[in-house]
């Protein structure tokens, strides 16, 4: 084939001029985002700036509310001392007025207290010297109501311990019937014998305690066997005689 160089060369410049074109392109590409971001750059700083001098008419304000926030403050701190320098003065006036009301009240209770106590003295040495007569009086009546009563207790006393003895008597020898009732006997070795025991008895009547005493050793073993079949001997429900009785001293003397 063949080629016409003329076309040839003039499709090479073409190609060229397209290059050249697309350079020219990217550069202003590139040239217009290195302005945005210089413009960008100045902007921020710009606002960095505004914001800096806003803060500091903030603070300078700020400043300028707390001088005057700290100044109404001692204004008011100081009309509040006054006030209370005033209603300290006050105060003690009225206490210095009341503790004159008091000091004269308290002379005034003062002087009715000294005559009222002088009164009392005088009452109190009346009625003591009244009171001295009366326990004399009463010392003499009571010591002879005291006698009187001694003596009639010491009466019923000795009548009470003479009822009582002879309960415990009684006792004694129905303690001594009831063993008898149970003992088995024989004449050829206990006749004219006997035993001397010492009871202890609860208040129901039973045997806590046999404690033999002198006497024959036969007699005094069948009446401990006969304590033992009985089971439990009379006894007083009166307290006063049962303390007697508790611990009882019997002779047991077999009958035929």
């Amino acid at each position: 084939m063949v080629v016409d160089k003329a076309k040839f060369e003039q499709a090479v410049n073409k190609i060229k001029r397209q290059k050249s074109n697309e350079r020219d392109a990217e550069k202003k590409r590139l040239k217009a985002v290195e302005k945005r971001a210089s413009d960008a750059k100045k902007r921020r700083v710009q606002e960095q700036a505004r914001i800096k001098k806003l803060e500091k008419q903030r603070k300078q304000k700020e400043q300028e509310k707390i001088k005057a926030d700290k100044a109404a403050k001692s204004s008011k701190a100081k009309a509040a001392k006054a006030e209370k320098v005033r209603k300290q003065k006050e105060q003690e006036k009225q206490v210095a007025e009341k503790a004159a009301a008091a000091a004269r009240s308290k002379r005034l209770k003062e002087e009715a207290d000294a005559r009222k106590a002088e009164d009392l003295r005088l009452k109190k040495i009346a009625e003591r010297k009244r009171q001295e007569i009366a326990a004399k009086e009463q010392a003499i009546q009571d010591a002879m109501l005291a006698e009187q009563m001694a003596d009639e207790m010491a009466t019923r006393n000795k009548a009470r311990n003479q009822q009582v003895m002879t309960e415990v008597q009684r006792y004694s020898a129905l303690i001594t019937q009831r063993i008898n009732q149970y003992m088995i006997t024989d004449r050829s070795t206990m006749a004219d014998k006997s035993c001397r025991l010492t009871i202890t008895l609860a208040p129901s009547g039973f045997v806590i305690d046999v404690k033999v005493g002198q006497g024959n050793k036969v007699v005094c073993d069948a009446a401990n066997i006969a304590i033992g079949k009985a089971g439990t001997l009379p006894v007083s429900k009166d307290p006063d005689v049962f303390k007697e009785m508790r611990e009882i001293a019997v002779t047991v003397e077999p009958k035929f």
